[in-house]
């Protein structure tokens, strides 16, 4: 579900971007401050994802080897490569032609930039880096930032747990690594795209996934009143953060996002521990957003094909941007069916296949 709430506050951000929200028909229902939060927090909703990454990969990774100084680099690196590259592949792809084609929208236009550069930085895990250099990319390709990260994590991070041998060796740096979040957001103040889009805070918050996920492995069963806590401390730190962020920040400057990070670790912890027990039970108004979860990857990639698509409608209708709200739902609509298309037709075969070739098993 929080994977879930991940991607729906990114693709809720790229819209609002191009349709403001709390402009329209809702402000006159809805508290402002709630609208501005659902508008402004996709970069929040990126580093929720990053930690339930590190969280998921870390988890699977100890259950599968019995330890993360036991990891399998290889399997662990083709495991990484049948997930993510066939749909990255097909997304480079598409975007290089729709910039061939000079399509609105899809054109590489800064004379800093070049198709082969942006394809280049793609596929070599540094476009993140790349904006940081060069200016934003075209909003299809300017997603692809958070995947550099992640993906750059990844490539070291077995090779981290096997150099460390023992898993009270891999604790330390990733916990510093963890809590330097707020630092590294600090010390790239002033600029405003690399302080987005630096390697450091996004790994910072893979860390903290990872973390929790080594605890919930050592202490498997808690009791109760622990788990309870510390639901309860994830859910208020995680509502405080996205709702409040803006009050917050005054006081804690760019704290409030190692509270975000905290708060989701927390909340991963709990929701596993009541797992593990056999008490989570999934609430049926929530299966949407669960829906929403386990396609994220693809939504993730393919969203912005219809975000620029309404807005075009949009904006070359003359609509009135007092119901922009209206555009929400089919947005979201529309990005769970390209997802689930992709998914199903492409990204899983494609997957299988990868994975039967690569290390023999579906």
């Amino acid at each position: 579900m929080l994977r879930g709430l991940s991607i729906v506050l990114v693709v809720v951000h790229h819209v609002a971007l191009r349709i403001p929200l709390r402009d329209g028909v809702l402000a006159a229902y809805v508290p402002r401050q709630i609208l501005v939060a659902l508008e402004y927090n996709g970069y929040a909703g990126v580093f929720v994802f990053f930690v339930i990454s590190g969280f998921l990969i870390a988890l699977h990774s100890i259950q599968r080897w019995g330890g993360l100084p036991q990891i399998s680099a290889g399997e662990f690196y083709a495991r990484r490569a049948a997930r993510i590259l066939p749909a990255l592949l097909l997304m480079v792809g598409v975007l290089a032609s729709l910039h061939l084609a000079r399509v609105p929208y899809y054109t590489i236009d800064n004379p800093q930039q070049s198709l082969g550069g942006a394809v280049l930085a793609a596929l070599g895990l540094y476009l993140n880096w790349y904006e940081g250099r060069t200016g934003y990319l075209p909003g299809n390709w300017d997603v692809l930032w958070s995947l550099s990260i992640e993906e750059a994590f990844y490539v070291g991070f077995p090779l981290a747990c096997l150099a460390l041998r023992r898993e009270r060796w891999i604790w330390p740096p990733l916990v510093v690594l963890a809590l330097s979040l707020p630092v590294s957001l600090a010390a790239l103040a002033g600029d405003e795209i690399w302080q987005e889009k630096a390697y450091l805070p996004g790994m910072a918050a893979i860390a903290v996934g990872i973390v929790a996920a080594m605890l919930v492995e050592r202490r498997p069963r808690p009791r109760w009143a622990v788990v309870h806590a510390v639901g309860l401390i994830g859910g208020l730190g995680l509502a405080a953060s996205l709702l409040a962020g803006r009050q917050i920040r005054p006081l804690i400057g760019d704290g409030i996002m190692l509270l975000l990070t905290l708060s989701v670790g927390c909340l991963l912890a709990c929701l596993h521990w009541r797992h593990i027990a056999g008490r989570s039970r999934a609430q049926r108004w929530t299966g949407w957003l669960r829906s929403f979860g386990r396609l994220s990857y693809e939504i993730y990639l393919m969203h912005m094909f219809v975000v620029f698509a309404l807005v075009h409608v949009y904006r070359v209708g003359g609509f009135d941007v007092h119901l922009g709200a209206l555009w929400y739902p089919p947005a979201l609509a529309l990005s769970w069916a390209l997802g689930l298309a992709m998914a199903r037709w492409f990204v899983l075969p494609s997957e299988r296949r990868v994975r039967r070739l690569l290390i023999g098993t579906k």
